[in-house]
């Protein structure tokens, strides 16, 4: 009994083991070739309200994310980063958990099935959103503070643009306690949050 016991034990510990380290493979980024510069311009702002029915699938995700911080040639991205350092690593929260973005290779790398939504921001709204995009930079890799942070601006901008002609919200946010969300990325070294980016489907 007391072996049944210990093998069933080893089972279970193995399976979450397994779901912890659940990768995803994304949709190939398949943007609109309707969409012009001109109406994401146009209709780029920042949204605080989100319809928490709404949630974002695979395609959406894999655009958003490609947009923002994926590989146009191949090994360079859609945003600039300082002396080609690409210091920034994105990490999507989600109700199914916390993900790594992997943009070599199009996938979500899952690091833990615990919805964190609610700890992603200070701000009531944040839970609300379809997801809350974390940008975390390696401080090894950065020439600099300032210059990690154009890089954050220029993929925040890049997301916010593809929202805006999607017909999706997105707001950027500094309001988050950092070591609360390094505890739950499981961040180690000199890797920080320096940005976060609530994204989901605005109430009509």
């Amino acid at each position: 009994m007391r072996t049944r016991v210990l093998l069933s034990a080893i089972v279970l510990v193995c399976s979450a083991i397994g779901a912890m380290s659940q990768s995803i493979n994304l949709p190939k980024p398949a943007l609109s070739d309707t969409a012009t510069l001109k109406y994401a311009l146009e209709n780029r702002q920042s949204t605080r309200e989100y319809n928490a029915k709404k949630r974002l699938n695979r395609q959406e995700i894999a655009n958003i994310l490609w947009a923002g911080w994926g590989y146009n040639r191949k090994d360079k991205r859609t945003a600039p980063s300082a002396i080609d350092r690409q210091e920034i690593t994105l990490y999507v929260c989600t109700a199914e958990g916390v993900f790594r973005y992997d943009a070599a290779n199009n996938r979500l790398d899952k690091i833990s099935d615990q919805n964190i939504m609610k700890i992603c921001g200070k701000q009531d709204f944040v839970e609300k959103a379809a997801a809350n995009i974390i940008f975390v930079c390696d401080k090894d890799l950065s020439v600099s503070t300032e210059m990690s942070a154009v890089c954050c601006g220029a993929i925040s901008q890049n997301i916010a643009l593809y929202c805006a002609a999607n017909h999706l919200g997105n707001v950027v946010r500094a309001s988050f306690d950092g070591d609360k969300l390094r505890q739950q990325l499981k961040l180690t070294g000199n890797s920080y949050v320096i940005l976060t980016q609530s994204i989901g489907y605005p109430v009509e």
